[in-house]
């Protein structure tokens, strides 16, 4: 029996972890680790499409601790019906960046959609995990 090859070992995520954004200034965002969403969403307000293809919005929103009313404007990757965790589908504006989870960067493709009634601000989906992660929904961080 040969040893697997460094490469192929996985980090372990819990069922929360904390995640940065750094061109945007973002650090340890508490993020939701979910096998059953496919797609990664962050919590904006005040999304609005631009005609040139590109979008603006603020990050978060003012009751969060980490929002500074900086205004964002990125170019949009995609636009795509998305079915929420209650069941309704809607057409979110998707962006691409890089994030940074478990000490790894990586470029995801997140959806942006108000989350404010979630208890997490950003979600991971298992489009982000597949191959990279397992997740261990006994622990945290």
């Amino acid at each position: 029996m040969s040893l697997p090859k460094q490469n192929n070992v996985r980090k372990i995520l819990g069922r929360v972890e904390k995640v940065g954004i750094p061109e945007w200034g973002l650090y340890d965002i508490k993020a939701k680790i979910d096998t059953g969403a496919y797609t990664s969403s962050l919590h904006c307000h005040h999304i609005v499409p631009l005609d040139d293809n590109r979008v603006r919005f603020n990050l978060l929103d003012p009751s969060h601790k980490n929002y500074n009313e900086k205004l964002f404007e990125v170019p949009a990757f995609n636009i795509k019906k998305v079915k929420s965790s209650n069941g309704f589908t809607e057409e979110r504006i998707i962006i691409k960046t890089t994030i940074v989870i478990a000490g790894q960067s990586l470029l995801t493709q997140l959806s942006l959609t108000d989350r404010s009634r979630m208890r997490y601000p950003l979600l991971i989906g298992r489009k982000l995990l597949k191959n990279r992660f397992l997740v261990d929904v006994s622990k945290t961080y």
